[in-house]
């Protein structure tokens, strides 16, 4: 960054009215903290430059009618719901949404048709095709796949939400090395869209039998036991369906809280035992190859390549539909007992996986356990027990006795008093980091962006030293990014037992990275990678007016978090340079360009409050 830049981040965050930390909430809505729990906020601009880093009640009832008149009072309170809920805000939005009342717009929003699968998207551009391009060996396809998706598609809501989920049932594309793995991710992809406001059970099912997730955490082609060679059944999937898909480690209260058994420790969810037998369910499957063949490759026919259908369609546990076609089957037929569930032995695959997912999602642990991490996920690092508990009751039974059912689950998160109430933005404990990802989808939507050659060419954002830091579909292990209990060592974060996830992807480098990231993007000329490019159109047409320039920059990109003194630093630095009405083209991108990326880079900014 040149010195120009640097100083005037500077000023930003010497500026920023709020205290200089970042913290996150305990406690219910309305409480008040005796302490600020906190992290230095600064430190996500200052390192950018060389500087020091460091490390109630619901709204309503979600299904009142009554709730249905509940509107924001103002165009800020508009503008943060739909930054909860959705990738961007927008003016037809927040004048829509400040309209009709929170419930009509979230539900005009979910009620939106995808428009586009992930595997459509990819066929339109013909990288589903065996041609001498070798699209079939290809990754960054995926990435440009979600890129469009999350950048482009008319339903930002479902698209938001099934981000999150990804970040839940995680299926890297850095795992999947495979032929078409661009192709098989965007098939989970829409595994997580298409249930992203379905039912949990229905959802969990998808997950189990998609070809990436079966590569992933070896599920696929995994074998029953051989007691002549002393094989076992891969425990892999049988351990992470547990861990991190359904259960955690620990026994939970309803709220979120961990049980204490009789020796004043917390309950373990399953043991060992559990995993082995549970571990036989997930045998016996493979591609489904059913009237598939083989094509040879353009450069070299001597090798075939694989159907793209085997990656799309779901795993199928009879062998008579498997590349190699077999008469016996590779399920384990020995009895499978766990988390007091007992399988009969001679029970056939899709038997025994019906069987074992039931008993995954009725236990009383995946209310809670799956809540909280989506709040997080959406609304704030560390939710009072009152508001995962509030959450959990939706999910174990919506009103109408329907467990998991994901629309009412993500309505009852957003729709949640300690998730509208204005006392968040006051207090020094409420609040998230915005993730990188979420950041740049946010300018692309926000700013026109669009792609020259239609192929959405941004690629993998995963180099923390010269882009994002992060990028949708590759996080680096099934923990994803980050862990929902990741806790900054030395801080007073620690010292409050309070957690912030992103933080664990945040450091100098990244910091420095994100920031000349971001910086290309926003101005490039010829786009980035050459492809894409934001228009600015709206904020052109008002450049020359700096105090309305960021008066709708702080709107939209904040939901108004921006402080007055933190508008009034980055005023000063964009009113050293004089543009009007009659100034040429050139001056008028610069005025916008460093007023975005000033916004940006902010403390108020990058926490959402």
């Amino acid at each position: 960054m040149t010195q120009a830049e640097c100083a005037a981040l500077e000023e930003v965050v010497e500026a920023d009215s709020y205290p200089d930390t970042f913290a996150v909430p305990q406690g219910t809505a309305g409480e008040k903290s005796s302490a600020n729990f906190a992290i230095p906020a600064a430190s996500l601009v200052l390192a950018a430059c060389g500087g020091e880093g460091t490390e109630g009640s619901s709204i309503a009832s979600v299904l009142a009618p009554t709730v249905q008149v509940a509107k924001p009072a103002t165009d800020g309170e508009a503008a943060r719901f739909i930054l909860k809920a959705s990738l961007a805000a927008t003016e037809p939005e927040i004048a829509d949404i400040r309209s009709v009342g929170y419930v009509a717009w979230l539900d005009k929003q979910m009620d939106i048709p995808i428009s586009q699968t992930g595997v459509d998207w990819l066929s339109s551009r013909g990288y589903d095709q065996v041609t001498v391009d070798e699209f079939y060996f290809r990754d960054n396809l995926a990435d440009n796949m979600v890129w469009n998706q999350l950048i482009t598609s008319p339903d930002p809501v479902r698209k938001r939400l099934a981000y999150a989920l990804s970040q839940f049932f995680v299926v890297s594309t850095n795992g999947i090395e495979i032929e078409w793995r661009s192709n098989a991710m965007a098939a989970y992809w829409d595994v997580l869209n298409r249930n992203a406001l379905g039912n949990f059970r229905q959802l969990l099912e998808d997950v189990t039998l998609n070809p990436a997730m079966g590569v992933y955490l070896s599920t696929l082609d995994n074998k029953k036991e051989d007691s002549r060679t002393g094989r076992v059944p891969d425990e892999n999937y049988a351990r992470e369906v547990m861990q991190l898909f359904t259960l955690g480690l620990n026994e939970l209260n309803n709220d979120g809280t961990k049980k204490i058994g009789s020796t004043g420790q917390p309950i373990e969810t399953y043991t060992n035992a559990d995993v082995s037998n549970l571990a036989r369910v997930f045998t016996g499957y493979s591609y489904d190859y059913a009237n598939l063949v083989r094509t040879p490759s353009i450069r070299f026919p001597s090798q075939k390549i694989a159907p793209v259908e085997s990656v799309i369609r779901r795993m199928t546990s009879d062998p008579t539909r498997w590349e190699r076609a077999q008469t016996v089957s590779q399920h384990s037929m020995l009895e499978k007992t766990f988390l007091g569930t007992t399988i009969p032995a001679n029970t056939d695959a899709p038997t025994s996986m019906k069987l074992a997912l039931d008993t995954l999602f009725n236990h009383p642990n995946v209310g809670p356990f799956f809540s909280k991490q989506m709040i997080q996920r959406l609304v704030t690092s560390n939710p009072s027990a009152g508001y995962v508990d509030r959450v959990a009751r939706i999910f174990n039974n919506n009103g109408s006795g329907v467990r998991g059912d994901l629309r009412a689950v993500f309505k009852a998160i957003l729709l949640d008093d300690e998730a509208t109430n204005a006392t968040g933005l006051t207090s020094p404990t409420f609040g998230k980091v915005r993730e990188p990802v979420l950041r740049f989808t946010q300018w692309a939507r926000n700013f026109g962006a669009t792609s020259q050659s239609g192929n959405w060419t941004i690629n993998n954002t995963s180099n923390a030293a010269f882009s994002l830091g992060q990028s949708p579909l590759r996080a680096p292990s099934v923990f994803n990014f980050y862990r929902p209990g990741y806790v900054p060592p030395n801080t007073a974060i620690a010292t409050n037992t309070l957690v912030a996830p992103e933080f664990q992807i945040v450091n100098e480098v990244s910091v420095v990275g994100y920031i000349n990231f971001m910086a290309s993007a926003i101005g490039s000329a010829n786009g980035l990678n050459n492809d894409v490019k934001a228009t600015y159109t709206r904020e052109l047409a008002i450049v020359s007016d700096t105090t309305a320039l960021l008066n709708r920059l702080s709107l939209l990109l904040s939901g108004n978090q921006l402080s007055d003194s933190t508008k009034a630093t980055i005023k000063a630095a964009l009113d050293a340079t004089t543009v009007t009405d009659t100034s040429s083209l050139a001056d008028k991108q610069r005025r916008v360009y460093l007023a975005t990326l000033l916004v940006f880079a902010s403390p108020d900014y990058l926490v959402q409050k």
